[in-house]
């Protein structure tokens, strides 16, 4: 079992819709368990709204103390998948998931405002537990041809920090899917979702992949 948290110290960067759609995207292949630990419960919004359409298990309002036992309890999923807190306030409480998780997702939106709070979740907390992570650059705007080849710069040349090759662009599929309860793999693959599921669904591969990896022994 692999539990990745997906984290950053920066609210409103995608943390719930990368929880959500990555989950679903995997649970195609896997046995994926969404564990909400953030207060704000927008993932337990999300999967009522979803019902008997969430492809995955579903524990909501979690404390994170649940995720350190669930090795313990052989508990039976391939993946399990964390929404933790977007707040300085939660440091304490996104600290004890990240030391039960094996890898961390960073979601970043291209925006300056995200820089210092993303560095600092990633040379604070993640990097003095030596675990493995990613920055996953959320939000682009397709409609700026520079904008994901300049903020990959930022994150390699400038920081120097992983990221995965995938990306999820901005679409109001991902906008309205919390509301009406929509994942990628309860949607219609039309002109209108196919950007957004092609952007899941390389994402899922990458991180399966990264996974992978990890039982390998290389990064």
């Amino acid at each position: 079992m692999n539990i990745i948290a997906v984290a950053n110290q920066k609210g409103g960067v995608g943390k719930t819709t990368v929880t959500m759609q990555l989950a679903a995207i995997m649970s195609r292949r896997l046995r994926v368990l969404v564990v909400d630990v953030d207060p704000q419960q927008s993932t337990v919004w999300w999967a009522e709204n979803a019902r008997a359409r969430l492809p995955f298990d579903f524990a909501g309002n979690q404390h994170p103390n649940v995720l350190a036992r669930m090795r313990d309890l052989g508990v039976d999923y391939d993946v399990v998948i964390v929404d933790t807190p977007g707040s300085l306030e939660d440091t304490p409480r996104l600290e004890t998931a990240l030391d039960a998780s094996d890898f961390v997702i960073v979601p970043m939106t291209p925006e300056p405002l995200a820089v210092e709070p993303t560095m600092r979740t990633i040379t604070r907390l993640i990097e003095p537990r030596h675990l493995r992570h990613a920055v996953l650059l959320n939000r682009i705007d397709g409609r700026l041809g520079s904008q994901l080849d300049t903020w990959r710069e930022v994150l390699d040349q400038t920081f120097g920090v992983p990221r995965f090759e995938g990306y999820l662009r901005q679409y109001k599929t991902h906008a309205d899917a919390p509301v009406l309860g929509q994942l990628v793999t309860s949607v219609g693959d039309n002109r209108r979702t196919q950007g957004s599921i092609a952007d899941v669904t390389r994402l899922g591969y990458e991180m399966t992949e990264q996974l992978s990896s990890a039982t390998n022994g290389a990064w």
